[in-house]
């Protein structure tokens, strides 16, 4: 599968809730690489499916230990609050200021289609939340208090 076109503000499917996966399978394990590819190449760091135009519950992160891919995530737990800077690859150079929960688990599949829990805290909570939202058809900028241009490319690139 080729690299995927990022879907940008405006387009329906942002707005969508997602349908879930039904199966784990070979067709899945290529969207979830490609949508990894198009997530590196875009320097972010998640990405959900309805991003890519594809309005289906899967999500990929990588805030620098690693990738992870979740099938069908749904938060399990949260705890505490803090306030941080958010970016989107679908609102380019637009940033706010986002309240996320400080930690976060969530029980989704993993690429395999085997059943996990993931706790992260700090940015990986955010990018847990950031993604989820997605495929809720929520976008920061729902949640964002004091929207405005990004100061640097990697702030506008976060998520």
């Amino acid at each position: 599968m080729e690299n995927l076109e990022i879907r940008l503000y405006g387009d329906p499917v942002l707005r969508q809730k997602a349908q879930p996966v039904e199966h784990v399978d070979a067709a899945t394990r290529r969207l979830l690489a490609a949508m990894a590819r198009t997530m590196y190449l875009a320097e972010g760091v998640g990405l959900a499916a309805p991003q890519v135009g594809i309005s289906k519950r899967l999500v990929v992160i990588d805030v620098g230990d690693g990738l992870i891919e979740l099938v069908n995530p749904e938060i399990i737990a949260k705890d505490g609050a803090v306030e941080g800077v958010e970016g989107c690859l679908s609102l380019p150079g637009l940033v706010g200021d986002v309240v996320r929960s400080q930690k976060v688990t969530v029980r989704a599949l993993d690429g395999r289609g085997r059943e996990r829990e993931i706790t992260g805290e700090g940015l990986l909570a955010r990018a847990l939340e950031h993604e989820i939202d997605h495929l809720d058809g929520v976008l920061f900028i729902d949640k964002a208090k004091n929207l405005r241009p990004a100061q640097s490319e990697e702030e506008a690139q976060d998520e």
